[in-house]
């Protein structure tokens, strides 16, 4: 199994899920500007859309949404990792339910602040949109450890990657104490800290 990723981009959340679940895997990195594998290999004949994460696995198959995957990767995860509730319970739509809003809501709602040829209006709206989701989710995590309360799921390795890269985007988490403490924590775990280094984000 392949994951194809770009060093700190959306596929960081695929990266850490996998390791969550313990499932082995490759890593090849993506140069999104040529379209080009760490390898040589065009991208575009992998995923043909051009963009990542995508999930190429043992048996030929390649996966090319990150909601996807991350479902995906729950499924395969053995349960007493505990990256997704069981079927059809309300935990389980509780986890997609937050993995549409942060897909929607939080990871095409950076799109507009990350191209520098958004004009300005459209960014302020944007940032404004972004504003209300961001505070509602402090509001909403509170106090709770992870999303789906004391276990880390597949919802979290989303969540944390979109916060990430918030900062660079002018927000400053110390207006939103549940969702700063949410980054430290998310960004202590062993398995988060492993995609980070493997990814060239923190020091090895």
């Amino acid at each position: 199994m392949k994951l194809y990723y770009s060093p700190g981009a959306c596929s960081l959340a695929s990266h850490i899920a996998l390791r969550e679940a313990g499932l082995p895997f490759d890593l090849e990195k993506v140069d999104l500007k040529t379209k080009t594998t760490e390898t040589g290999e065009d991208f575009r004949n992998i995923n043909p859309r051009g963009y990542i994460p995508a999930l190429r696995l043992d048996d030929g198959r390649v996966f090319t949404e990150g909601a996807h995957i991350l479902l995906w990767i729950g499924h395969q995860a053995p349960a007493d990792k505990k990256l997704l509730p069981a079927i059809g319970s309300d935990g389980y739509f509780a986890v997609v339910e937050y993995l549409v809003f942060i897909a929607t809501e939080l990871h095409k709602g950076c799109s507009p602040l990350f191209n520098p040829h958004t004009p300005e209006a459209a960014r302020n709206a944007a940032r404004d949109t972004l504003t209300m989701r961001v505070q509602w989710l402090n509001d909403t995590l509170g106090a709770k450890p992870y999303i789906d309360g004391n276990d880390f799921c597949v919802a979290d390795a989303y969540l944390f990657t979109v916060l990430s890269w918030l900062p660079r985007l002018g927000f400053d988490y110390s207006r939103w104490p549940a969702l700063e403490g949410y980054l430290a924590r998310v960004g202590k775990r062993p398995n988060v800290l492993a995609a980070l280094k493997a990814e060239g984000l923190v020091p090895a």
